[in-house]
């Protein structure tokens, strides 16, 4: 199934383009991994996807309907975001940001019901979060606060997740296990993960297809074992690295070469 169908899609801050003439369809159930440089549009290539900000030119179709005809309680139950950062001066409670994911399936002046509280509950647990629940989230260091953000996602149940970022703060335990709770939502409930990761290594090994962006332009896309190549690798990172298969993993790994070695 094909969710998301964009053409000519372009985007500008001021005087600078952030995307650049983009077309790329994104098919559902598959772990899609967004890399690139610093500046080269990963971040609001997300943006766009959701309807955060508005193209200057082009499409982008969710479903066969245009993004911007979607009101934002219809989006709010097909996508979820998580940011690389996450802002607020609010005392919020780390159970009261998670159970901010259930917003979107609330009438007008109800209130949670026993699925959606049952469903915060699992969230917290899997997310190791039980000793934070009743933690102010601004006493939370980066890595807590974006495990936190990433178990409101997950409340939100939603058939797309889009991530920016989202394990840069973490430490390795946490970042794997986020890592493996996606992998297991692509698997085994065909939720479809869309991930902007500086770390090209983790995106092989995690990632079903494979998005390399420069410039705002896609430079290669496909396939992780197809797009994970020295000369693609050389040629938008601006880096020289040695590409082998890891004997662990059964995946392909990039080893950087230093220019001052």
């Amino acid at each position: 199934m094909m969710l998301f169908e964009i053409k000519d899609l372009s985007f500008s801050y001021r005087e600078k383009k952030a995307i650049d003439s983009i077309y790329l369809d994104i098919g559902a159930g598959f772990l899609w991994g967004v890399v690139g440089p610093n500046g080269s549009g990963k971040t609001t290539f997300l943006d766009l996807l959701i309807g955060y900000r508005r193209p200057d030119s082009g499409s982008i179709r969710y479903k066969g309907r245009e993004i911007s005809e979607y009101k934002r309680k219809e989006i709010s139950k097909e996508i979820s975001i998580v940011p690389q950062e996450f802002y607020t001066n609010m005392p919020f409670t780390v159970e009261e940001v998670v159970s901010m994911g259930r917003y979107p399936y609330l009438s007008r002046f109800s209130y949670f019901s026993s699925e959606d509280i049952k469903k915060i509950d699992q969230m917290i647990r899997l997310l190791e979060l039980e000793d934070l629940r009743k933690r102010c989230i601004t006493e939370l260091s980066g890595g807590e606060k974006q495990r936190v953000v990433f178990a409101r996602a997950l409340a939100q149940d939603t058939p797309v997740m889009l991530l920016d970022e989202a394990i840069s703060n973490m430490d390795i335990k946490h970042r794997l296990r986020v890592l493996d709770i996606l992998r297991d939502k692509v698997e085994k409930e065909g939720k479809t993960v869309i991930m902007t990761m500086h770390d090209i290594n983790i995106a092989s090994l995690y990632s079903d297809k494979l998005i390399m962006l420069k410039d705002g332009k896609i430079f290669a896309y496909g396939d992780t074992e197809e797009v994970i190549k020295r000369e693609i690798i050389n040629s938008v990172f601006e880096v020289d690295c040695y590409v082998y298969r890891e004997e662990y993993s059964q995946k392909k790994q990039v080893f950087f070469i230093s220019s001052y070695n």
